[in-house]
Formats: C-alpha cells, structure tokens, sequence
C-alpha cells in the first residue's frame, strides 16, 4: 500500500522533534502534525525551557541576597516585568526557530493542527494553519502528543487570579501574596521564581511530605531553607473551598486528621500545580485499536510499540516519569525501530532534578524505594558541610548520597541536594549505567575544590577510606576484604 508519508509523528515536543528528525536521518520520509504554530510543544513554551530561564533570575537574586552575610551589600532589587518576559520570551523563539530551521533541513514536512487517528494506517488534522481537514496515511506513527496540567474540584479556575503552570510562566504580575496548591517538583519551582520576585509564598500539600518519590532526607535541606523564606508551608493539607472576590482569593483548608485546619486565609493569586494528567483520551486512539489505560497512558514495550505493532507512543503519553528527558531517548528508539534498526529503551535509571533552591537531584534506586522492596542497601553520604567549594559559595546544606548493593559495592541509585545539584547527577547516572561500584568512583580523580567532588567523597564514606571525614566506626572495606 502507498502512503502519504513513512513515518507520521503526532506532537513536537522534545520526544516528537527528536523521533521525526531521526527517521529522516534514517532516510524516512517523515511528516511531523504540530496545533501549536510553531515547534517545541509544552516543555519549551509553556515548561522546561521558560521555567528554566525564570529559575536562574531566581538563582542569580538568590547569590546577590546572600552576598550580605559576606560583606558585600547591594541595593534592593527593582524589576521591569515587561524586559523580563523579553528575556524569556526570547529564549523560547531562540530554540523554536532552531527546530524549524533543523525540520527544513531534514526535509521533515511540518502540518499545523490537531491530529487523531481515524484507523490503523489514517490520521486527521483538524485546525488552523490552511491544514485544517486534511487526512494522512502513513507506514508508521509515533505518538507523542504529552500531557496537560490535573485539576482538583472547589477551585473557580475561570478567575484570571487562578493560575496553572502555563500562566504562572507568563508572569503577569507579582502578587503580594501567592499561595500553590501542590508541593511537587513544578510548585514547588515556580513558588522559587515568586518568593525571589518578592511574593508571600504559602505551599499546600495534600500529603504530609515534599516533593514525594524521593528520599526525604535529600528534601529536608530545601524544606528547612523554604520555611524559614515562605510564609508558611501546610502539609497534610487541602483546599476545601475558594471564595473570590474583589479583594481577593479567600482560601478555606482542611487539615490533618485529629488536628484543627489552618486558618482561612487571602490571596492575590492561587497556583494549582497538581500533577499532569496524559493525553491518550484525545488521540483517537480506539479508532486504529491502539490500547488506553483508564489513567490516558498507552502502554508500550522495550521498543515503544503500543499494542499495535506499527503504532509507537513516547514521553509522558507512555508512563511515568514524565520527563522531557525520557522522552527524547524514547523517541529516538521509535524512530529507529520504524526505520527498521534494532533498538530498546532499557535505561538503568531516568533522573530526575527539581530545580529549586537549593536543586534536589535523583537517580535509580532510593533508600525508602529499598525498603518497599524488602531489598538491604547501604549508603555513603557526604554533608557539603565538609566541602571547601561550598563554603566558598557560602552554601553548606547540600548532601550527596550514594546507595550500594552492600555485598558487591554496585551503585544502585544516588541523591544530590544543592546548588547545580541538576549537573552533578549526570556522573551518578552513568556510573549507574556503566555498572561501577563504589571504589570506580573513589578512584576517579576530581577536579578540587569542585561540587563534583561530593560524589568521590561519598563513594569513599561508604569503603571507608575517606580522609575529609572522620568516620571511627567504619572499618576500610578494603582492610576487611584482606583479612577475609
């Protein structure tokens, strides 16, 4: 059968721009279905991307502020929001052009509008663009078509004052008070930006701990910072109701059970950051027998086939976690499974970075994951306390933990938490990949004084052998492997 197209990929995002141009390279013909005007998709104008640059304002109003425990003392800051969303905004179109350049180039055809499969081998583009109505047939289709942001009811989401993360990154204004319903990875970035823009931040969290699906320890250190910065941070909380009203948002909470609610209280704005729910209610997926969960995720295997073997989905349509990250190394394997190659997403660990500050890196497996398994760990764990790079940054909260297999040494996971924790995990992830254990990681010399150093040191903590700690009660592994 003749088709319109080799490969058809549903979505630009960073998994769907990363499949369509390694089809082409493959020598594919490639059609790429975008409904936003131009390429990214929603990490990189309304997510990772705009959010990122907002961060490191935050980071850099951050450094200037602590600069006043050192003896150096500026000035309040003053802001022109209007040159700040230029800055933003000028770095979304930077990268956006770039992929429109690289699509050209490649000689991937880009159509404009929203796209549903209508059969096994049919897709329909409905929208603007001049696109609108028209019916692709193609070998091959790649669905990457993302997630978008969960609601919880008792909220009025159609006041301009209740945002989600998409309006919260247009950054409006700077309300005097902010309160975020959500104490994930996404509010608890975006109160980041708010509090060093000078809001009253407030975080409410439905369960009784931060930024769940990481060791607690490695998030005591942002906690403990945040809660001396915010106005409050309410845990095993929730939103009971919202009452607007010209003078504002009037929040009301039910807390822990056994204990009395938080007192009501006004805001300027909410941001709901609850979680994300992905799009497989909206692909017309039951129209080419492509399988759904009730949760909208579309199961695939090592090759990222769904259960129709010619159909592949990636990213956060494809499961958890749903990271931009993930997503591109999905959509590269698709594409090359389609261009008949053999390939498998089989990664030891996926990190992941909660950009705040301090940042909290992870990677693999976790103490408290360790222990739902009945599965024994050991750590070695080096306080930042002890590192001449950050007290010269004046920051000394940081951690970084490493978790062993205790019998053969084998790295299984790792956790950073502090200034470019984000860049550091990189070395614990391969090393997890490459199968090191704890001495391949002592032994590689580091660069000193450097943060990168934590992880050397940590490695050693765990044998034993480390001399910027005194540790009594560890014996050398080394000496007890001699005398066994």
């Amino acid at each position: 059968m003749s088709h319109d197209t080799d490969v058809v990929v549903l979505g630009s995002g960073p998994g769907g721009y990363t499949a369509a141009f390694r089809a082409a390279d493959l020598g594919k013909r490639v059609t790429m279905v975008e409904r936003y005007p131009v390429l990214g998709g929603v990490c990189l104008h309304v997510g990772c991307i705009p959010s990122k640059a907002l961060l490191h304002l935050a980071a850099v109003l951050g450094e200037v502020e602590g600069l006043a425990d050192k003896g150096v003392v500026l000035g309040e800051p003053s802001f022109d929001l209007a040159r700040v969303r230029g800055f933003k905004d000028g770095v979304v179109s930077r990268l956006a052009k770039g992929l429109t350049g690289m699509a050209g180039k490649r000689g991937v055809e880009v159509v404009q509008g929203t796209g549903r499969l209508t059969g096994p081998h049919t897709l329909r583009v409905e929208g603007a663009g001049g696109d609108g109505g028209r019916e692709i047939t193609f070998e091959s289709a790649i669905l990457a078509v993302g997630s978008r942001a969960s609601r919880i009811p008792g909220i009025p989401y159609d006041d301009p004052r209740v945002w989600d993360s998409t309006a919260a990154l247009e950054l409006r204004e700077i309300p005097e008070r902010l309160l975020v319903v959500g104490g994930g990875i996404i509010g608890l970035e975006l109160a980041t930006v708010y509090d060093a823009l000078g809001s009253r931040v407030t975080v409410v969290e439905l369960l009784d701990r931060l930024m769940t699906g990481c060791d607690a320890d490695l998030v005591k250190p942002l906690e403990r910072r945040i809660r001396k910065r915010y106005e409050s941070i309410l845990l095993g909380t929730k939103v009971q109701a919202v009452e607007a009203s010209d003078a504002g948002l009037t929040v009301t909470f039910s807390g822990p059970e056994g204990k009395p609610a938080p007192e009501p209280g006004r805001f300027d704005a909410i941001l709901v950051a609850v979680g994300r729910r992905p799009n497989g209610d909206s692909i017309g997926a039951e129209a080419a027998g492509v399988r759904v969960t009730e949760r909208g995720f579309v199961p695939v295997d090592a090759q990222q086939r769904t259960n129709v073997e010619h159909i592949f989905a990636i990213g956060d349509l494809a499961g958890e976690p749903m990271l931009a990250h993930k997503a591109s190394h999905q959509g590269k394997v698709a594409a090359e499974v389609a261009a008949g190659e053999k390939s498998a997403f089989e990664p030891v660990g996926v990190p992941a970075v909660a950009y705040t500050d301090p940042e909290v890196a992870w990677v693999g497996l976790g103490e408290e994951e360790a222990a739902r398994q009945g599965r024994k760990v050991e750590t070695g764990t080096f306080p930042w306390l002890a590192s001449g790079r950050s007290l010269g940054l004046g920051r000394t909260e940081g951690v970084t933990k490493l978790v062993f297999d205790p019998g053969s040494g084998r790295l299984l996971g790792a956790g950073i938490v502090g200034p470019h924790a984000g860049d550091l995990i990189a070395e614990a992830t391969l090393a997890l990949e490459m199968g090191c254990d704890a001495e391949d990681l002592a032994l590689n010399i580091h660069p000193h004084p450097t943060l990168s150093e934590t992880l050397m040191f940590a490695a050693e903590a765990f044998l034993g052998t480390i001399t910027d700690l005194y540790l009594p009660k560890k014996r050398a592994r080394a000496a007890v492997a001699t005398e066994q």
